[in-house]
């Protein structure tokens, strides 16, 4: 009986085969790091009205302020070490997608079990030329996303995907 072969524990969320992890859009973080700058504006203003019908001063103001600042700093630091995390390669008989800041999750889908490949872009990520690819499958716990992909990218990956999916499904 042969012996199971031993992998290092950094090899764990290698793509294998020699292939190399494909990277999402640099535009990813900037469009998370905008969509939460967008949210703060109008919650900083909810705050800030809360803080003069109370009768704050500016101490109070400036103490808002500094937070809603604060969080967007860290939405954004947040966003980049997501964008780095994440990553996609596509391999001979399935697709495998790898992100995770603080747990690292590694999915790996079949081309024969794919339903269907999804790519939405909302209205700033549009303005962003990128959009986000989804593969479902018949068991939720599979679906896999990369988003922050340039828009012609995730259309060429979607069609070659579609693509694998149908020839590895013929036999069904």
């Amino acid at each position: 009986m042969a012996a199971p072969p031993v992998y290092r524990a950094d090899q764990a969320f290698a793509p294998g085969n020699g292939l190399r992890w494909s990277p999402n859009s640099k535009r990813h973080t900037w469009h998370r790091l905008l969509a939460a700058a967008l949210w703060a504006v109008p919650v900083g203003a909810v705050g800030e009205f809360i803080v003069w019908r109370n009768g704050g001063g500016p101490v109070a103001a400036a103490m808002w302020i500094v937070a809603v600042v604060l969080g967007v700093v860290l939405a954004g630091t947040v966003a980049e070490l997501d964008r780095r995390s994440l990553g996609y390669a596509e391999r001979a008989e399935d697709l495998i997608v790898m992100h995770g800041v603080f747990v690292k999750r590694l999915i790996v889908v079949p081309y024969g079990r794919m339903q269907f490949v999804d790519v939405t872009a909302g209205l700033l990520e549009r303005w962003m030329g990128i959009a986000t690819v989804r593969m479902h499958t018949a068991a939720a716990a599979t679906d896999a996303t990369i988003p922050g992909l340039p828009a012609a990218e995730a259309a060429h990956l979607r069609d070659r995907l579609a693509q694998k999916g149908e020839e590895r499904s013929m036999g069904l």
